[in-house]
C-alpha cells in the first residue's frame, strides 16, 4: 500500500500553491495563479525564454475586447518583457475605468486549451481570481521532480473538477437558539479538503413529511456584519425564525461566500459597483459567471440526512431546479421576502431581472 497522495489530495495540495504563488503541472503545462504570481518567478520564467500565455474566461475576455478562439476563454500572448504589473492589470479589473486601454491583445487560436481551462477552474476552486499564466513543458514529469512541484494528471483532475465531493457527518450537538431551545448543529466535511457546510436542524422534523428547509450562502458582510448592501442576513434570521415558530425545520449554511466567489472576490464585486456597475455586471468583468455556487452540495446533505422532501424557503427559482434535479421532490416554494433597504434596491432589482428571482 502506498502513501502517495491521490488525485483528491493532489488537487487540493494544487489549490493551496496557487494560493501561495507556487506553480503546479497540469498535464503539460506549467500553472501560475496571476493573481499571486511574484516578479521573481516571472523574470525566472522570462529568463529561461519560456513562451507564456494569461488565461481568461471569456467574460473577462469580453471586457477586454480579446478574441476568446477556445469559446469559453482566451489565451492572451504575453510580451517577452511584460512586467507582473501587466499581468495584473489583465486579470484584475479593478483599474479598468482608469486606464482602459490595455489592448490590442494578442490572443492564441492554435494549440489545445484544455490545461488552461482546468487551470482556470482550479484558481476558481482557491478563491483566486480567474486568470493563470500557463506555459508548455516537454517533459512535465521531470520539470516537476527538478522543481518539486504538485503534479496533476489532466485526466484525472478533469474528473474530479467534474463531480462533487463526498460529504460526511462529522460532528453534531444540541445548540439552544434564540428561535428554538430544541436546535442541533451538524457539520459535513467533504473528502477534497474544502470548506466545511452546516445544518441547523430546528426540533424533530419527521423524515417522512415535507420538511422546511433553507438553503442559505454564507455571507460575513450580511449575515454577522448586518451590511445593508443585501438582504442575506434577514434571510437568515427570518428563516430560522419561521422554523422555530413552526417547531421543525432543516438550515443549510453552506460556505459559498458571494455566489460562490469567496470573500476576497465579493469585495472586488462591490467595488467595481462602486464604479457603477452591478451585480452581474461586476461578477463577469472579474471573469467569473452570474452564479458560481453548487447547489448538489446542499442537496447531498438533506439526503444523507435522510430527507427526500423539501418544503423550500426560497425566492430563487434555479434552487428548486437544482433540488429536484438532484433527487428531491420540492413539494412547495415559500417566499422569503425580507430586508429590503435603501441601500440594497438595485441588487434586488438585479437578482429580479437578471438571475431570476420572485421577488
Amino acid at each position: 500500500m502506498t502513501l502517495a497522495p491521490d488525485i483528491i489530495e493532489l488537487t487540493a495540495r494544487a489549490r493551496a500553491d496557487l494560493r501561495m504563488g507556487v506553480p503546479v503541472i497540469i498535464g503539460s503545462s506549467l500553472i501560475l495563479a496571476a493573481e499571486t504570481l511574484s516578479d521573481k518567478r516571472l523574470k525566472a520564467l522570462q529568463i529561461a525564454g519560456m513562451p507564456l500565455a494569461l488565461a481568461i474566461t471569456d467574460w473577462r475576455a469580453r471586457t477586454l475586447k480579446a478574441r476568446a478562439y477556445d469559446t469559453d476563454l482566451a489565451r492572451i500572448v504575453v510580451p517577452s518583457d511584460a512586467p507582473v504589473d501587466w499581468i495584473a492589470a489583465i486579470a484584475d479589473p479593478a483599474d479598468d475605468l482608469n486606464a482602459p486601454m490595455k489592448g490590442p491583445l494578442q490572443t492564441l487560436r492554435d494549440g489545445n486549451a484544455d490545461d488552461a481551462r482546468l487551470a482556470i477552474q482550479l484558481a476558481k476552486d482557491a478563491r483566486l481570481l480567474p486568470a493563470v499564466i500557463v506555459a508548455h513543458l516537454e517533459s512535465p514529469l521531470e520539470y516537476a521532480a527538478l522543481h518539486s512541484l504538485t503534479l496533476l494528471d489532466a485526466d484525472a483532475l478533469a474528473r474530479v473538477s467534474a463531480t462533487v465531493s463526498p460529504l460526511h457527518p462529522l460532528v453534531s450537538a444540541r445548540l439552544p437558539l434564540e428561535v428554538s431551545e430544541a436546535g442541533r448543529l451538524h457539520v459535513f466535511r467533504p473528502e477534497d479538503g474544502g470548506e466545511e457546510h452546516y445544518a441547523i436542524e430546528i426540533g424533530m422534523p419527521s423524515r417522512s413529511e415535507p420538511v422546511l428547509t433553507r438553503l442559505h450562502s454564507a455571507c460575513f458582510t450580511g449575515d454577522l456584519l448586518g451590511s445593508l448592501k443585501c438582504d442575506c442576513g434577514p434571510q437568515l434570521r427570518g428563516a430560522l425564525a419561521q422554523m422555530g415558530s413552526e417547531g421543525q425545520g432543516v438550515l443549510l449554511y453552506l460556505n459559498q461566500e458571494g455566489r460562490g466567489i469567496g470573500l476576497a472576490n465579493k469585495m472586488r464585486a462591490y467595488s467595481l459597483q462602486d464604479q457603477g456597475f452591478d451585480t452581474v455586471e461586476a461578477n463577469h468583468r472579474l471573469g467569473f459567471e452570474d452564479d458560481e455556487r453548487d447547489f448538489r452540495i446542499g442537496a447531498g446533505i438533506l439526503k444523507s440526512m435522510g430527507f427526500s422532501k423539501v418544503r423550500l424557503l426560497t425566492n430563487n427559482p434555479a434552487k428548486l431546479a437544482m433540488l429536484a434535479a438532484n433527487g428531491l421532490e420540492v413539494v412547495e416554494r415559500v417566499p422569503l421576502k425580507v430586508g429590503e433597504t435603501r441601500h440594497n434596491t438595485a441588487y434586488l432589482a438585479t437578482k429580479a431581472a437578471k438571475s431570476g428571482h420572485l421577488l
